[in-house]
C-alpha cells in the first residue's frame, strides 16, 4: 500500500490527452481506480440485422435528472464498437448480486454471449436482460472521444427497477452491498 500522492512531474498540457504521453503508470492508475466500488451492468444493442450485442461494463453513470441522461464508455478497440456507434438505442442492464456468472459471460469475447440468456427486445431492439435489478432504455444522443475510450451519452426513454440486491465490483472482485442496519433510505 502506498499513500504517497501520485503526481506527475511538470509536463506539456498540450500533450496531456495524447496516447502514450502520460507520466502516470496505467496499471497503478487502474489499481487506484479499483478502490472505487461500482455497480455492474451489461450494455446491450442490436446490429442492423437484428443480432444482439452486449458487454459487461462498470463505467455507467447518471448525468442529469432533467432531462434524464446517462453515460457509459467503451474502449476504442472493442470488436463491438461499430455496433454501439451505429445503434439508435442501447440498454443498460444493472445486474443483481446473483448474476455474477452473467457478468463473467458478457465480459468475455464470444459470438455466443446470448446463448441460454433470457431477454426481450426493448427500444431499438436493444436486449433487456431478465432478472436484472434495473434497466435503462436509452436513445443514443451523442458520443465523445476521451483517450482510449468512446463515451456514449444516452437519453433515457424508459426504465424499470426492483428492490433486489445489486452486484458490486471493487479491487478486481465482485462484492455485495452491506447496508448499515441503523439506517433506512426511502
Amino acid at each position: 500500500m502506498n499513500d504517497v500522492p501520485k503526481q506527475p512531474a511538470a509536463h506539456d498540457p498540450a500533450n496531456e490527452l495524447a496516447s502514450g504521453s502520460s507520466p502516470i503508470d496505467p496499471r497503478d492508475f487502474r489499481n487506484a481506480l479499483g478502490t472505487y466500488a461500482t455497480g455492474v451492468t451489461v450494455i446491450t444493442a442490436a446490429a442492423p440485422d437484428g443480432k444482439p450485442y452486449g458487454l459487461t461494463c462498470n463505467s455507467f453513470a447518471s448525468v442529469s435528472l432533467n432531462p434524464p441522461l446517462v453515460l457509459w464508455s467503451l474502449v476504442v478497440y472493442s470488436s463491438s464498437l461499430t455496433v454501439f456507434q451505429n445503434a439508435s438505442h442501447f440498454a443498460v442492464n444493472v445486474l443483481g448480486a446473483s448474476q455474477q456468472a452473467l457478468a463473467n459471460k458478457f465480459a468475455k469475447s464470444s459470438d455466443e454471449k446470448f446463448a441460454g440468456v433470457v431477454w426481450s427486445p426493448g427500444l431499438g431492439n436493444a436486449p433487456i436482460l431478465a432478472d436484472s435489478v434495473a434497466n435503462f432504455q436509452c436513445r443514443s444522443v451523442n458520443r465523445y472521444y476521451g483517450g482510449d475510450h468512446v463515451i456514449f451519452l444516452g437519453a433515457v426513454e424508459a426504465y424499470s427497477y426492483n428492490r433486489k440486491e445489486p452486484l458490486l465490483f471493487a479491487q478486481g472482485a465482485y462484492g455485495r452491498f452491506l447496508a448499515d442496519a441503523g439506517q433506512k433510505s426511502s
